[in-house]
């Protein structure tokens, strides 16, 4: 989020705080609410617009941009094609009729009604995105968690040298490229089959589907479908989540289909595939390029200090930041005393009487 986003974002409260928070108020350069300490995304800040936006940025120039849609006007721009999903169940009353409508912020892309339906009763209810409950809350912190925009954009980092704006821009490129992936929600066995007008055909009762193999065949008759996380069998009729990645040799429960890092489920269905299995946006970039734990920004050119990896420029005193900083827990040094600490006078045997901001 840039910083004329974050000042137009002053006042948003803290979903994790409950009103104890008294509004966004954004530190100059860490991802935190000075307030009350807590993260970006449990402000939620960004709007589904800008959700779409910014997945629409991954998306394109890969091989789904197809779920993507040109912004008019807008120079090349792709903004997300989300998919959502309305149900609408009568209520039995008096006289007037009246219905109940449920409203899905975001639905699996390519299938019917009916097996959406059935996709989202195989996730825990608290994590369903039906608009207005916790569930579309979480949905949204997860989008920032898993997919920071400035894991994609380099115009939303801050100074990036000419070599790492490039080195970036490569980075991004290659893992479109190479891991970059869209779960498909099908019956067993039927992921990677042709879609007619980009439906999910739902499967004739009683009725036995070929499974495609790893490189996209078909292989004979198959009478089990395991999951891939807990190893246990998928029923006939119910959906899973398949990977091109991974093969379609291999599926998921809906609630199996999580990064292999953190264990929380991916969001919108969106992964990135490293050695045999499906990571989010966040711990995928992690795994190959440190990230700052100041700004939470990749970089190359980072330091480490105290076993954390930092920028060099975001190793400072509270004083010369002028920020407010929260107290460091008492540290005993038994080795030698990091730089930016033996610059201060330090000693290494006593705990530093004023926190270094990067490194609450």
């Amino acid at each position: 989020m840039s910083l004329g986003q974050q000042q137009s974002a002053r006042g948003v409260p803290c979903l994790r705080c409950k009103g104890m928070c008294s509004g966004f108020e954004p530190h100059s350069w860490r991802k935190m609410c000075k307030s009350c300490k807590c993260s970006q995304e449990d402000h939620c800040l960004s709007s589904d617009l800008e959700d779409d936006r910014k997945i629409g940025r991954l998306l394109m120039d890969s091989k789904y941009s197809t779920l993507t849609a040109r912004v008019k006007g807008g120079d090349g721009i792709r903004i997300y094609k989300r998919n959502r999903m309305i149900m609408t169940n009568p209520i039995a009353t008096g006289k007037d009729p009246t219905f109940d409508t449920i409203t899905y912020e975001w639905a699996p892309p390519g299938v019917t009604q009916k097996l959406g339906l059935q996709y989202m009763e195989l996730i825990p209810k608290e994590k369903q995105p039906v608009t207005g409950t916790e569930g579309a809350y979480y949905r949204r912190r997860r989008l920032s968690r898993q997919l920071p925009i400035y894991d994609q954009d380099p115009s939303r980092c801050r100074g990036l040298l000419e070599n790492e704006l490039k080195a970036m821009e490569e980075f991004v490129k290659q893992y479109k490229s190479e891991a970059l992936g869209v779960g498909e929600v099908a019956l067993p066995g039927q992921g990677g089959l042709p879609k007619e007008e980009g439906k999910q055909q739902e499967k004739p009762e009683g009725a036995e589907t070929a499974a495609p193999t790893t490189n996209g065949s078909i292989s004979g008759p198959s009478k089990e479908h395991v999951c891939e996380l807990c190893k246990g069998v998928a029923p006939a009729d119910s959906p899973v989540v398949y990977s091109d990645r991974a093969g379609y040799s291999k599926q998921w429960h809906p609630a199996c289909f999580v990064c292999t890092k953190c264990s929380e489920p991916l969001v919108d269905l969106i992964y990135f595939w490293k050695d045999g299995a499906p990571w989010c946006g966040r711990h995928y970039c992690e795994s190959l390029r440190p990230r700052c734990s100041g700004c939470d920004e990749e970089h190359h050119a980072l330091t480490s200090d105290l076993g954390r990896q930092l920028h060099e420029q975001r190793i400072a005193t509270p004083r010369s930041l002028q920020e407010p900083t929260a107290p460091l827990p008492y540290l005993a040094f038994t080795s030698a005393l990091p730089k930016p600490f033996r610059d201060l006078g330090f000693s290494g045997h006593e705990p530093p009487p004023a926190p270094c901001v990067a490194l609450q």
